[in-house]
């Protein structure tokens, strides 16, 4: 037969940083957007999503709807993973960018505790460790008045904006790690493309809704916010493509380990187009919460290596 081709050493890191660079571009272009709310800009989103899984679904003769068995879990995953984006979108606009985007990174652990829950998985001691270093990066970042006096410093706008955009980036931490759950839960029995089908569908529905209730849907006055608006789909999708392109040449560790970049962009990014430098609570908290990604991610990556050789013997 004919001998396999070796795969370009490297190249799924190389996707993992192309995807945290353009989801990190896609962030600092919706802190650029003005008078658009984080609920439409999600939309959009949405309906690019949806625009590039039709063709894969009609490609690969997977449905619109999925095993009968697994479309409840589909559905949870398309609600919570849309309102994961939904949320994260409204950080981004009411708290600096590296804020938000630090916290996010918080849902390994998260990830890790939903499993144990339930899924049963094994919640160890070193597990609580990084739960709590998560834990202490988000208190940094949040910088609560008891604990830090009332004037908090390198705060965009009110304290009480800075709050709702840390609420809002907890909230779409956890929204995602549960999502994780439920995708483990599911396992391969459902192709990739439906679950991200379910994500854009109920995530569009849900927007469209949420829009119409709080009339806030508008088009953009100025010419520039509706490129941004159209860049911003792109650049998700693009990052959306490249990671998953990372995850089918990569093992899972290394690939969660050099996620971890999106914190680098982000605070590059901030400085150089937004001009807001990062306060030293900030960058500790960052510290924090990416030692405690990392560890949870090397943890779980040399448990399945171990899994793998006992397999092997």
């Amino acid at each position: 037969g004919t001998k396999k081709k070796a795969g370009c050493p490297g190249l799924g890191l190389f996707y993992t940083i192309l995807s945290a660079f353009l989801f990190s571009l896609a962030s600092v272009l919706l802190k650029k957007i003005e008078d658009v709310h984080s609920v439409e800009v999600s939309a959009i989103r949405c309906i690019f999503q949806m625009a590039f899984v039709l063709p894969g679904l009609i490609y690969y003769k997977t449905g619109f709807l999925g095993p009968k068995g697994k479309r409840i879990f589909l559905f949870f995953r398309g609600f919570l993973g849309s309102t994961a984006m939904v949320l994260l979108y409204y950080a981004y606009q009411a708290m600096p960018l590296a804020d938000a985007t630090v916290i996010t990174f918080t849902s390994p652990v998260f990830t890790s505790l939903l499993a144990c829950i339930f899924l049963k998985e094994k919640y160890s001691p070193w597990d609580l460790l990084f739960t709590l270093f998560a834990v202490t990066g988000v208190i940094l970042i949040a910088r609560p008045p008891f604990l830090f006096g009332s004037h908090a410093s390198g705060i965009e706008g009110s304290y009480s904006n800075h709050l709702k955009g840390t609420i809002a980036a907890i909230a779409s931490t956890l929204s995602a790690a549960s999502t994780i759950v439920i995708l483990r839960k599911v396992g391969k029995s459902v192709h990739y493309f439906l679950s991200i089908w379910y994500y854009a569908v109920i995530g569009l529905v849900g927007c469209l809704i949420a829009l119409f209730v709080l009339n806030e849907w508008r088009l953009p006055h100025c010419g520039r916010d509706r490129v941004f608006l159209i860049l911003i789909g792109l650049l998700g999708l693009g990052g959306q493509i490249f990671l998953t392109k990372a995850l089918q040449i990569e093992k899972a560790g290394p690939v969660s380990i050099m996620r971890t970049m999106d914190v680098v962009f982000a605070f590059i990014l901030q400085v150089l187009f937004l001009n807001h430098l990062p306060t030293w609570w900030t960058v500790g908290g960052a510290l924090c919460v990416v030692a405690s990604s990392s560890g949870t991610a090397i943890r779980k990556w040399r448990h399945s290596v171990k899994k793998a050789k006992q397999r092997e013997i």
